[in-house]
């Protein structure tokens, strides 16, 4: 089936816009304000916390989101998120954006926004056409307007988008459910082995600081530690030619779309379940959750050599490895290193005291690869409602 192409700017409730620039030092109080970080977070945004600035009136009328606005990425450091596009799915109070971002509000008699947000997340998007690359990748509003779109009618917009945002729906109650087993694992973590309140504390024999029957033990000698491999970075690709790789940058997700066809030693995999780390900047910990994997050079695998210790350790590396990242100084960006980890020590329990994080992990798992086959099944379907191949 095809569909009408018009140029995307005939479908403008009003004229496209850059956002605000607002200096750091003027930063802190006043009103929200949408920026990169947030836009690539989420791709559906909600009433989330974010930076606030001072406004004058005149930014607020001109420069405010609205629900269903869409909002594309200016700049990005990366070819493929040059371009990206973000909706805005509620606000429940006065928020702007900034200047790296354009903002798209679409006239609801022509356009349906979450359709136009899919539409440019799929294969048919055209945005890739007007990526320029200087020291950034990056797109015009001018330019943005004049690329042509297909143009169902209405209420097949409606249709396609609604069919798509029931697996987003599905996907962010599990977010919120993995959120709630996060909070009560670092709360539990806490209370038991930082405030030592465990279940029976009152009766237990306190040894140097160290519960009877607990010890105090070294990273490396209860767990496998695997660095990344050097691999040759201009094989990399998104084509899924060769193995999925993990690099930093997919560790916050636990998933990735990179791939590389070298093939290394197997000691350099990573395999669903598996602790990881990030090695550079923002030393990022997850758990693995997608299929078999090549560990990349600053990025490292934590495995305990006891299955059941590590739910625990994911928890228990966390305080550690975030007081190396606030702590550790580089040339541009703070780095990671052996010599750091090989210092971490864990206070570990005895077995009843560990075991309950193992649960927790888990179910915070099983969501998180549910998560992955609904995304999965989402992308397969998404070009096929998109090119009319499947009808609805």
């Amino acid at each position: 089936m095809s569909w009408k192409k018009v140029k995307f700017s005939t479908l403008y409730e009003i004229p496209s816009r850059n956002g605000l620039t607002k200096p750091s030092r003027i930063r802190g109080s006043g009103y929200k304000m949408i920026n990169m970080g947030e836009l690539f977070a989420n791709s559906r945004i909600y009433d989330i916390p974010m930076e606030l600035v001072p406004l004058t009136d005149s930014e607020k009328i001109n420069c405010k989101v609205e629900r269903n606005d869409l909002l594309f990425a200016r700049q990005s450091l990366v070819l493929e998120g040059a371009g990206k596009c973000s909706i805005v799915m509620e606000t429940s109070s006065m928020t702007v954006f900034e200047s790296h971002l354009i903002r798209v509000r679409l006239n609801l008699k022509k356009a349906y926004p979450p359709f136009y947000y899919y539409y440019f997340a799929s294969s048919l998007s055209p945005i890739t056409s007007i990526v320029s690359q200087c020291a950034q990748a990056g797109i015009r509003g001018s330019d943005l307007g004049e690329l042509y779109v297909d143009l169902p009618p209405v209420d097949t917009q409606h249709r396609i988008a609604d069919i798509l945002s029931a697996y987003d729906d599905l996907i962010e109650n599990n977010q919120k459910q993995i959120k709630l087993l996060e909070e009560t694992a670092q709360r539990l973590y806490k209370e038991w082995f930082v405030d030592l309140r465990f279940p029976g504390h009152e009766h237990t024999k306190i040894v140097d600081g160290v519960p009877e029957g607990w010890k105090r033990r070294k990273l490396v000698d209860i767990a496998q530690v695997q660095y990344g491999y050097a691999f040759d970075g201009s094989l990399f690709n998104s084509q899924k030619i060769g193995t999925p790789i993990i690099r930093i940058r997919n560790i916050p997700q636990g998933q990735t779309e990179d791939y590389t066809p070298e093939n290394v030693d197997s000691q350099y995999l990573v395999y669903n379940g598996d602790i990881i780390v990030g090695m550079d900047g923002e030393f990022h910990i997850n758990t693995w959750a997608g299929d078999t994997a090549y560990l990349v050079q600053r990025t490292c695998r934590i495995k305990a050599l006891t299955s059941d210790l590590n739910g625990f350790l994911l928890w228990a590396i966390y305080e550690p490895i975030k007081y190396f990242e606030k702590t550790v100084v580089g040339a541009t960006v703070a780095h990671l290193g052996k010599k750091h980890i090989d210092t971490v020590e864990i206070l570990v329990p005895t077995e009843k005291f560990y075991l309950p994080f193992k649960s927790l992990f888990e179910a915070r798992l099983l969501l998180m690869n549910q998560n992955r086959a609904l995304a999965e099944a989402r992308d397969r379907l998404l070009p096929k409602l998109m090119s009319g191949e499947v009808e609805v």
